[in-house]
């Protein structure tokens, strides 16, 4: 009788273990790859200065699985600040993905746009921009990377393109915040996600640990080119990633729909 019972806890115990296996692959198939790592399959590119779709200095590329933002047909930035859109718009979910920056700053780049980049989300999208528009209304993750030691320079900020946000309860229009980030001054990966639930409550991660967290965007301020939305709630839109003279890598673009 006592082998028995032994027998059963283990056969017990074994289930257990199984329909745990089962629960982790099913929570691993509810994130979708929105980068193939082949190709730019589903994204469209907006530069400024030209219309959508239109890339002409080859800026954004894949290379060894990651999605590229090149300089290397450029002689001179000129403000060619740039987005790459991924084809449909979401309102309700989680995004994350691995970048870093890398190399020199593209001659003609702002100072301040050194080791600079962002992911925007809640964006218009790239057909609804003005030709000279440099930055899509949205909610800018700022990405930023350290240039010099000892002095701090946090990633995973927010700026505000043609919003606002509130931040504890308050209406904030300052255009951008910093989080509560370490620095990263190498080229080393840097594990970013985002959690977007609607027009509630956004929240910011780098490598797991939340740095930066914000309710109830609106259209409004510096940058809106949507003068007849002032206002109005912003519940969905579209993801890019930005280009703004500083070379960067992104991969494991995945993204995780919430109910």
């Amino acid at each position: 009788m006592k082998i028995l019972i032994q027998l059963f806890f283990v056969f017990t115990i074994s289930i257990l273990y199984s329909f745990q296996g089962l629960n982790i692959d099913k929570n691993n198939q509810d994130w979708i790859q929105i980068f193939n790592g082949n190709d730019l399959e589903g994204w469209k590119v907006k530069i400024n200065g030209f219309p959508a779709g239109e890339d002409k200095f080859n800026t954004f590329k894949v290379k060894d699985n990651s999605l590229v933002v090149s300089y290397e047909n450029y002689d001179h930035f000129k403000n060619y600040f740039g987005h790459i859109f991924y084809k449909n718009p979401y309102s309700n979910y989680r995004l994350r993905l691995d970048y870093r920056f890398v190399g020199n700053q593209c001659k003609g780049g702002e100072g301040w746009a050194t080791k600079n980049s962002g992911v925007m989300i809640h964006s218009q999208s790239p057909e609804s921009m003005e030709i000279n528009q440099e930055f899509p209304v949205s909610i800018e993750v700022q990405l930023l990377g350290g240039i010099q030691k000892p002095w701090k320079r946090t990633t995973a900020n927010l700026c505000t393109p043609g919003t606002h946000v509130n931040i504890n309860n308050r209406l904030v229009t300052t255009h951008c915040m910093s989080s509560s980030s370490e620095t990263f001054y190498g080229e080393e990966w840097v594990n970013l996600e985002i959690e977007v639930n609607n027009d509630s409550i956004i929240k910011h991660y780098i490598n797991g640990k939340e740095v930066f967290s914000y309710t109830n965007p609106i259209i409004g301020g510096q940058y809106n080119t949507l003068k007849d939305k002032k206002g109005d709630r912003l519940k969905e839109g579209y993801i890019s990633l930005q280009s703004e003279s500083h070379p960067i890598e992104f991969k494991n673009i995945e993204l995780l729909i919430l109910q």
